[in-house]
């Protein structure tokens, strides 16, 4: 696997649309931090961290969907910095997904945060990716 990161996105990208209730992908700290930002900004049900599983462990997120629609509550994920072009960005460049409505991940000296706790801290870092 050349990209970790984008295949976290497309596992969760495909088991939403296919409506899997849970997703299970191999584990790392990158993985694990942007799990928890999901979870926190209410884009997944539910996560846990099988460390047992595998040589590596395995996280197990629990999709969420709209009760009445039915439709995912992710709707766009998308990479930004990928492993052939990086894109760093300044606190004062941070990017703003759909007008604040969205989150950005970025990989910052900080460790793994929104791009709002990124400005919020004055630190700039790597766009991981855009989730809407």
């Amino acid at each position: 696997m050349v990209d970790p990161i984008s295949d976290f996105l497309t596992r969760i990208r495909n088991g939403a649309k296919a409506k899997h209730r849970v997703v299970e992908i191999p584990s790392s700290n990158v993985k694990k931090a942007m799990t928890q930002i999901l979870y926190k900004q209410g884009y997944i049900l539910n996560y846990k961290f099988d460390d047992e599983a595998g040589p590596q462990g395995t996280i197990k997120i629990a999709l969420k969907y709209d009760t009445i629609t039915g439709a995912s509550a992710i709707r766009e994920l998308r990479r930004i910095s990928k492993p052939g072009l990086r894109k760093y960005v300044g606190s004062k460049e941070m990017p703003r997904v759909l007008n604040g409505l969205g989150i950005a991940i970025v990989s910052t000296s900080h460790g793994i945060i929104t791009e709002k706790e990124a400005r919020n801290q004055n630190v700039g870092g790597e766009v991981l990716c855009h989730i809407s």
